[in-house]
């Protein structure tokens, strides 16, 4: 899954829209027949559900197969490739549960907005107030990923191939915690014969600058024999309520560039200054998914709990977690939002042939912002990056 960061800059308006580019491509594939047949099919039954079906959108492109589900956080519902042994899933598959209790969580992946994972105490100072995001879900003491997942998606578009999928958020005083800021957000999903790729962009609809974020939420399969390889400097370490203390070494760190077991350590941290590029394999199945990234995905969060050996997460997001209280270690960007600029995982998030070299330029942290109602931007390659850095009004030096 690669995530590539494009959009058109028209100086005479200023108009800038922050878009990003998942792509996902399958690696090689020599299947055991592990699991069963039935099984997988099993994992997809839901599919026959006369409830949820008419819910649904599902792309094909030659042997590859999307669930997308609008109603449930304008998820995905399953990713898989058509084999004689059943559905080949690189995604964990929704569960049943999943649309009995519209639980994104339980969902393939999910996109993150307008901020990802956590805020310390949901609550945090910005532009002279306090942004008090208390009460919007109860069962979390510190806000968790933004809003955008929590509300149904409509369907804007829709070929055989690809949808296209729009949320727009008005506050609404009445509901206690609600994120105080209009913005739209929107989601192109394209499935190819050898992948799928997803635009994410967001418009800051509100008559005042925005704090912004965002990111993707995948779950792999998980089994005893998966592993996960990444080129990472550093990881942020955290306290029992999975909020960061300090960015520092840590073994992972190490584990992570051989190819490390999701069961080697108890994992839900963010990792600095990757490679925006991580590869997720099942050698016992002779098969491996490649994500890479561009900006401004700069993050890579590797949730591998050991309560539960049955999540693994390998996440491309555009700040860290509680990045609003942790300054200045983290940018202010897109409409006085916050965001590190950081490459995320969508184009080879799957990759069947090539392996595409690593790429790793320079990180930087920007402070700056744009306006009221203007789109939100973040560019490809290094030159347009630039552009930001010279538009911005104060320049954060990166981490080491």
């Amino acid at each position: 899954m690669e995530l590539r960061s494009t959009g058109d800059n028209d100086a005479r308006s200023c108009r800038h829209l922050f878009e990003a580019l998942p792509f996902l491509t399958m690696p090689d594939a020599s299947l055991n027949s592990n699991p069963s047949a039935a099984t997988r099919h099993a994992e997809v039954a839901w599919l026959d559900d006369a409830r949820i079906a008419p819910t649904l959108v599902t792309l094909s492109a030659g042997g590859l197969r999307l669930v997308v589900a609008p109603e449930v956080g304008g998820a995905l519902a399953a990713f898989y490739e058509l084999t004689p042994d059943g559905p080949l899933h690189w995604l964990r598959p929704a569960s049943q549960a999943a649309f009995d209790e519209c639980d994104p969580l339980r969902m393939a992946s999910f996109p993150l907005l307008p901020y990802c994972n956590r805020i310390r105490d949901a609550r945090f100072p910005f532009n002279g107030e306090t942004i008090d995001l208390n009460g919007n879900d109860p069962r979390f003491a510190h806000a968790l990923h933004g809003n955008a997942w929590r509300r149904p998606w409509k369907v804007a578009a829709r070929t055989a191939s690809a949808v296209t999928l729009e949320f727009e958020h008005a506050p609404d005083s009445t509901h206690r915690g609600d994120w105080p800021f209009s913005y739209r957000a929107q989601q192109r999903i394209e499935l190819m014969a050898d992948g799928l790729r997803i635009t994410l962009s967001a418009r800051n609809l509100a008559d005042r600058p925005m704090p912004f974020g965002m990111g993707h939420h995948p779950y792999y399969p998980r089994t005893a024999h998966t592993r996960i390889c990444a080129d990472v400097k550093a990881m942020w370490h955290a306290d029992t309520e999975v909020l960061p203390t300090h960015l520092g070494a840590h073994p992972a760190v190490d584990a992570l560039r051989e190819g490390m077991s999701p069961d080697a350590y108890d994992l839900d941290n963010n990792f600095a200054n990757w490679s925006r590029r991580a590869t997720i394999a099942w050698p016992d199945e002779h098969r491996r998914l490649t994500m890479t990234a561009e900006a401004p995905f700069d993050h890579m969060v590797v949730f591998a709990p050991a309560s539960d050996p049955r999540q693994l997460c390998v996440e491309p997001v555009t700040n860290t977690t509680a990045s609003v209280t942790l300054r200045p270690y983290f940018s202010i960007c897109c409409g006085a939002g916050f965001a590190d600029h950081l490459r995320s995982p969508r184009r080879d998030l799957f990759q069947r042939r090539e392996h595409l070299p690593a790429r790793c330029p320079k990180q930087h942290r920007l402070l700056g912002r744009l306006h009221d109602r203007r789109e939100f931007c973040k560019r490809i390659g290094q030159c347009r990056i630039a552009q930001h850095r010279r538009r911005a009004s104060h320049l954060v030096n990166p981490l080491p």
